[in-house]
């Protein structure tokens, strides 16, 4: 007899049972649902969602992008992703999702994909779901479309801060400014922007009726320590709650303990950790 693989291609036929796994950690899987929420789980040319099938339900998935996530998913279920990972070869940019998810899925594929660029073993996910506990920036507000022109060299230069490589060298920075053009545009960038420089900003990167997750927050390197942090995060979180989602979210890493202090101030308490390889 044949033994068929617990693994398949997910469509559309499979939305409600995604849905249900997804919304058992609204605020640890809110980027994979936003994706999926905007995107539509058919597999397209630069993604699709594996599914993990155990005695006909569906337990886990894994998403497989830019990024690739593992949800829900426990020692089988990432022994069938890493199996088909490895057929295929590596496509993403980094692997993020649970510590054990994570750590599980990199130990079989390393082999076949490495070397990492960076690995990031621990970083705690935060939440807040009430206004911050600290008075907000009133000078944070949504970006104006007419000063994209300033927020893109700050949004590159937090991401080349963050990551270790610039996200424009590809193709000019073309896809790169679009992104943030899009969240410019549907109101989720927000910075303080004095004399046509930025001195604080974040952007809302992913959003769900459950949760928002927060990205990109970054002070002008020669503005750092003057306390521009914490209430501009307040101002984004009085935003986001009011207008977004009952539910702000983002990760940090462990040992970045100037903004995990400023997160602790604002409110947000620890929900979750998870783990990032980066190619």
């Amino acid at each position: 007899m044949l033994r068929t693989s617990p693994l398949r291609i997910l469509g559309e036929q499979d939305r409600d049972a995604v849905r249900a796994i997804l919304d058992r950690d609204p605020a640890g899987n809110v980027f994979v649902a936003s994706r999926l929420s905007t995107a539509g789980i058919a597999a397209t040319r630069t993604a699709e969602v594996w599914g993990h099938v155990e005695r006909g339900r569906l337990t886990a998935l894994c998403y497989s992008g830019a990024n690739l996530v593992p949800v829900n998913a426990g020692p089988a279920a990432i022994r069938s992703f890493a199996d088909h990972a490895r057929r295929r070869g590596r496509r993403c940019s980094s692997i993020v999702g649970p510590v054990d998810a994570v750590t599980d899925f990199w130990e079989q594929v390393a082999p076949a994909w490495g070397p990492a660029r960076a690995i990031r073993a621990s970083q705690p996910v935060l939440e807040i779901r009430e206004p911050a506990s600290v008075p907000a920036d009133p000078l944070v507000r949504r970006v104006r479309p007419s000063e994209l022109d300033i927020l893109v060299p700050a949004c590159v230069a937090m991401f080349t801060e963050e990551v270790g490589v610039p996200p424009d060298s590809g193709d000019g920075g073309a896809l790169y400014r679009a992104r943030v053009e899009e969240l410019v545009r549907t109101g989720r960038a927000f910075a303080r922007i004095e004399d046509g420089r930025v001195v604080f900003k974040a952007e809302i990167g992913a959003v769900t009726e459950h949760a928002c997750q927060v990205q990109g927050v970054w002070v002008h390197p020669e503005l750092r320590g003057r306390g521009h942090s914490v209430p501009g995060m307040a101002a984004v979180v009085r935003y986001a709650l009011a207008e977004i989602a009952p539910r702000v979210t983002l990760y940090v890493n462990d040992f970045n303990a100037p903004a995990r202090a400023a997160y602790g101030r604002v409110g947000f308490r620890q929900v979750g950790e998870v783990m990032s390889v980066l190619f």
